[in-house]
């Protein structure tokens, strides 16, 4: 995961499937990080851009995030 110069997160996406644009994105608390804006790159390995809800500055760098889906 790295902060984009637009001050996007990008994110490799372990999972195949695709999250769906407005997936919220939470850290292993539960909290919310962002919110998922685009999805890019290779159809094998996708990158996820996700709108953070703070402003960051490198704290989740390195992190393991979670897509919060809802049943």
């Amino acid at each position: 995961m790295h902060l984009s110069k637009s001050g996007n997160l990008i994110l490799r996406l372990d999972q195949k499937t695709v999250p769906a644009i407005g997936s919220k994105v939470c850290d292993y608390k539960l909290r919310s990080v962002g919110v998922v804006n685009n999805v890019l790159g290779p159809v094998k390995s996708p990158y996820a851009s996700v709108k953070p809800a703070t402003n960051p500055e490198g704290a989740l760098t390195g992190r393991v995030l979670y897509l919060f889906e809802k049943d």
